[in-house]
């Protein structure tokens, strides 16, 4: 009984150590840079066991430091109730479900949030736990967080080529231009190569992504702007 007792209580202790640091970890991360991220540090790591050379391309700007087209191509592309909804767009998630019964190409029903839980917080995979983990976190974030602020650590932290990370390095390695001036054809792009950036690329664009391209700037006409980001205040 004595054992059983001492397991419940390590249990509750383990409990709230968990939220405790899960919750001031997403709150701090509305006031400071995330410069690091676990997708980073994972393909460094496979990196080095392939003999690679280490390719790691990272610079945090803040949201009104890049092209305002920027935001607007993503949401186009990835999210485009990302204004709105409160982290999870269930009709997505809903027309993703019957695809994947029916047999037909798996649509991606994750928000953009959620995609930033996933990169901040977490590892890349399928697992149920992972899933869990990313759910919890995409709530937190959606508390604590504005929109803009998620925006920002979105285009900040997402794999955006082999080695490059965020819209600033993208900006620097495939077009030499900083991520102010880069054109609304240039954000469609990068925007166009997200499902999946290390098979696409917005330096030498396939045809299936140059295609991708015109489709979101079709439906950036139909997108608002998204305001530039006020500074949250303690």
């Amino acid at each position: 009984m004595n054992a059983l007792r001492r397991i419940q209580k390590i249990s509750r202790w383990i409990v709230l150590l968990f939220l405790e640091s899960t919750i001031l970890s997403v709150i701090a991360y509305r006031f400071i840079p995330v410069y690091v991220t676990p997708l980073m540090l994972i393909r460094c790591v496979q990196q080095v066991f392939n003999g690679e050379e280490l390719r790691l391309k990272h610079h945090w700007i803040p949201l009104s430091e890049m092209s305002p087209h920027m935001a607007v191509a993503v949401v186009a592309s990835e999210d485009q109730r990302f204004m709105t909804h409160c982290g999870f767009d269930f009709d997505a998630i809903e027309k993703a479900w019957q695809e994947r019964q029916e047999g037909k190409r798996k649509r991606g029903g994750s928000t953009i949030t959620q995609q930033t839980a996933k990169n901040v917080f977490l590892w890349p995979s399928s697992t149920w736990l992972r899933k869990g983990l990313e759910a919890y976190f995409t709530g937190l974030i959606e508390l604590f967080w504005s929109k803009q602020r998620i925006m920002e650590v979105y285009l900040n932290s997402i794999e955006m080529g082999d080695g490059i990370y965020g819209v600033e390095a993208v900006a620097q390695q495939h077009f030499r231009r900083p991520a102010k001036k880069l054109s609304k054809a240039n954000c469609a792009l990068i925007a166009a190569t997200l499902p999946n950036p290390l098979r696409y690329s917005s330096l030498s664009p396939s045809r299936f992504v140059l295609k991708n391209q015109t489709r979101i700037l079709r439906q950036m006409r139909n997108i608002q702007s998204i305001p530039e980001l006020v500074p949250d205040k303690p």
